[in-house]
């Protein structure tokens, strides 16, 4: 009971000096709405896609989202709000597997698009989208993305390809679900990873993802990727430091995607 009481406390402490800064705290999701707070109106594809003199427009419909590590952006199956711009920070896509499992459709970062997938005839996001850390993003209603395409032809042939090109993503990985070995599917997943996040000075993937998220990522159990890891750094494939994964032979990874 008094650990229910301190916790209310210090809801309502955080709730006050959000008040004081200008700021809104979401209870259900965890984030923070910082209206005084822009971003540079560049970045992200909305901005880079629009005209120019549209951005002061975009400046005064976006909302801009803080979300904490480990925190929902949306939940599969809630209505849809609107779309989301990611920022800063890294953001996994995932949807309900099989209880209590879930697969990470995709891994979303600065500049990448987030809740599109809710759009259309349906009315809940079929996804769920979680920060993977501390995350920045921008928010617009379905009603203004609307009204952005139907000033910004441009904005609207560059969704068209990026809804495209995540079409034919999908299409792969659901072929290398059903049809790749465990094996291959792990070696995709890296190599996957190690375009996205990128290298660190030390040559390791820069960002840290857990275990079960590799695993959830490579449609496997942590079980058998903890056995897969450790036969590729016997291999020479790999080499992990704590969380962090680097790839010693990028050309052997990539013949594991074609053996059966």
């Amino acid at each position: 009971m008094n650990a229910l009481c301190k916790t209310i406390a210090q809801i309502m402490f955080y709730q006050i000096i959000c008040e004081l800064n200008g700021e809104i705290y979401n209870l259900k999701y965890n984030f923070v709405y910082m209206p005084k707070t822009t971003c540079n109106l560049s970045d992200c594809f909305l901005c880079q896609h629009c005209m120019i003199e549209w951005r002061s427009l975009i400046g005064l419909n976006k909302e801009t989202r803080i979300v904490k590590k480990g925190k929902p952006i949306f939940i599969e199956g809630d209505d849809v709000e609107g779309i989301y711009f990611v920022y800063l920070g890294w953001v996994k896509i995932h949807k309900q597997w099989t209880h209590p499992k879930e697969l990470i459709v995709r891994f979303a970062g600065p500049g990448d698009i987030i809740g599109h997938r809710g759009l259309g005839e349906k009315r809940n996001y079929p996804v769920s989208a979680t920060a993977l850390e501390d995350t920045i993003v921008c928010f617009v209603t379905e009603e203004f993305l609307e009204s952005c395409l139907r000033v910004n032809p441009g904005l609207t042939y560059r969704l068209m390809q990026f809804y495209a090109a995540e079409l034919q993503k999908a299409e792969r990985r659901m072929r290398d679900l059903a049809h790749m070995e465990v094996k291959g599917r792990l070696a995709s997943a890296l190599l996957d990873m190690n375009a996205k996040f990128g290298t660190n000075r030390e040559g390791y993937i820069s960002m840290a993802a857990s275990r079960q998220d590799i695993a959830s990522y490579a449609g496997t159990t942590y079980e058998t990727l903890f056995k897969l890891f450790n036969e590729l750094k016997h291999d020479k494939l790999i080499s992990t430091s704590g969380k962090f994964i680097k790839i010693k032979n990028e050309v052997k990874l990539h013949q594991l995607l074609t053996m059966k």
